[in-house]
């Protein structure tokens, strides 16, 4: 398996990679968007840092692509859109960077407070103006800090300890975050009105591009001190000059910009402004950090399929991958058996969760019912990356819904589902030994392990049902492993179920549907 580094990685993250016997690393920093182009179509993996633009045109070329790795918590220099589709994993490394942006927040808080900068600039012209850089205290000032995750914790710790108060906006945070932190959460408009200083810690997104503007700006304390070490585009820089000019903005520090070099932007030229050429993971802990992270996350993707901090799938750790592992195999089964014994196209599924397990973990489980439900007439890879996002291009209406416990299952998967032959319901659990079972086709009760061929007969509840069918397959030399049987009433509609050594070929199959009172006959395979 090759690995293409094509930004600038701490070696330590290179040697754990090369260590790999089956996989190789190339390290091609600084291509032209050209040059990778022509050389992705060989890797299975690329990573990379800021620099490297993953555009769809590089993913569409790449196609041995498995994974794209971001040394770093950004993803906006990759086409993540395209890569789902292509049902490529995007990775980051959130956690590396936490520690040292945390930090550097903090630093240019405490520089604009007491315009560190402008005075150092001014002594080491050989002025002696004390007067000019009177400064403000931080003990008792109130912080609003936007965006809540890591770094906003980190932030939101080292300004508590420097007896600031600490608010903050973000509605993704949960109630058990803010047992860990004395911060207040509050209403976007409520932190701009009460915020001395406003630290932004979120993506660039549609709904956070130019957040903070003219608008917002004139909503908040006049005097106000703004940072951004997240990224350019959350600030409306116009709009940002213009209240700095006016006073309406005290001061601000800026580690990053909407373009980057910033080149000729007038925030560069005003005294009250701390410019940083995006420093905020720029340390040697960092750095080692991302670049050990990203690698590790590569292997493991690459040589056990774990998923870990993917930003367009849902990650899981070993420890619950473990848990997860037999509900996989389960959904994978369940699946296939929509996908063969039904004809094609399934419409409106529903796929019902019964037991407390799939409250945090169905996401995976639904994507892997959908895979095993799309790759039967679908000519394109599908895999839990994509499977989401091909249901919808398909038309697949899908619902995944909790219900409580009903019958005799604490932990229940059922399919609900139309296809051109009807609706229909296929029911799994697990056993006690954590041992997959489908317990459910339609109307019937069966306990099918899946895996292997299976044949389904439907069929009247007649005698010589059963030997007629043995004696065939006898006849033919194919031995059977199982069997299973159910009926709705005596003589009437009934389910034959036989797991068999070996593949059926599709003249028995035709023998089979012949003999008397089968209504249907159909091989699957799990």
């Amino acid at each position: 398996m090759k690995v293409l580094i094509s930004d600038p990685l701490c070696p330590g993250g290179v040697d754990l990679l090369s260590a790999e016997p089956d996989i190789e690393v190339v390290q091609q920093v600084g291509l032209k968007p050209a040059g990778l182009l022509q050389i992705i179509g060989d890797f299975e993996a690329l990573i990379i840092r800021s620099g490297t633009q993953v555009t769809r045109e590089v993913i569409e070329a790449g196609k041995k692509l498995r994974v794209i790795g971001r040394a770093g918590i950004g993803v906006d220099n990759i086409d993540v859109p395209a890569a789902t589709e292509r049902g490529i994993v995007v990775m980051n490394t959130p956690e590396g960077n936490t520690i040292t942006t945390a930090e550097h927040t903090i630093s240019l808080l405490m520089s604009l407070a007491r315009h560190i900068p402008q005075a150092y600039s001014c002594l080491k012209q050989s002025r002696w103006e004390r007067k000019c850089f009177m400064g403000v205290e931080l003990y008792g000032k109130t912080l609003g800090i936007i965006g809540l995750g890591r770094i906003g914790q980190e932030i939101a710790k080292r300004a508590l300890a420097l007896g600031m108060t600490v608010i903050a906006h973000d509605p993704y945070v949960t109630p058990q975050t803010l047992k860990k932190i004395d911060v207040a959460l509050v209403p976007l408009e409520k932190l701009f009105k009460d915020a001395d200083f406003i630290t932004v810690h979120t993506p660039v997104t549609e709904n956070t591009r130019h957040m903070i503007n003219a608008e917002t700006i004139a909503a908040m304390k006049p005097g106000v001190y703004l940072i951004n070490c997240a990224r350019g585009g959350i600030m409306d820089e116009q709009a940002l000059y213009e209240a700095l000019t006016s006073g309406q903005v005290a001061g601000a520090a800026l580690d990053v910009f909407e373009q980057e070099p910033p080149g000729e932007n007038p925030l560069l030229k005003l005294d009250n402004v701390i410019c940083i050429p995006h420093l905020g993971a720029s340390t040697k802990e960092a750095q080692e950090k991302v670049a050990l992270e990203i690698a590790h996350q590569i292997i493991s993707l690459l040589k056990k399929g774990w998923l870990i901090n993917a930003v367009n799938t849902p990650s899981l750790s070993p420890e619950t991958l473990a848990l997860t592992k037999p509900y996989l195999v389960l959904a994978e089964g369940l699946g296939k058996l929509a996908a063969q014994l039904y004809p094609a196209p399934i419409s409106d599924l529903k796929i019902k969760y019964t037991g407390a397990f799939f409250k945090e973990h169905s996401r995976p489980i639904t994507n892997t019912i959908l895979q095993e439900i799309l790759k039967v007439n679908l000519k394109q890879p599908v895999n839990q990356v994509n499977a989401a996002f091909l249901a919808q291009k398909q038309g697949l209406k899908v619902e995944a819904l909790p219900v409580d416990q009903e019958g005799d299952y604490t932990q229940l998967i059922t399919l609900e589902f139309s296809s051109p032959a009807g609706a229909h319901t296929l029911a799994g659990t697990l056993l006690s030994n954590k041992q997959p079972r489908i317990i459910g086709i339609d109307q019937f009760k069966v306990e099918i392990i899946p895996e292997g061929y299976i044949l389904i007969f439907f069929n009247q509840d007649q005698p010589m049902i059963i030997g007629n069918i043995g004696g065939l397959l006898g006849e033919k030399q194919i031995n059977i492993a199982h069997m299973q049987f159910d009926r709705e009433k005596p003589a009437g509609k009934a389910i034959s179920v036989f797991r068999v050594d070996s593949r059926v070929n599709d003249s028995v199959l035709a023998e089979l549907s012949q003999l008397p009172n089968i209504d249907q006959v159909k091989q699957v395979y799990l």
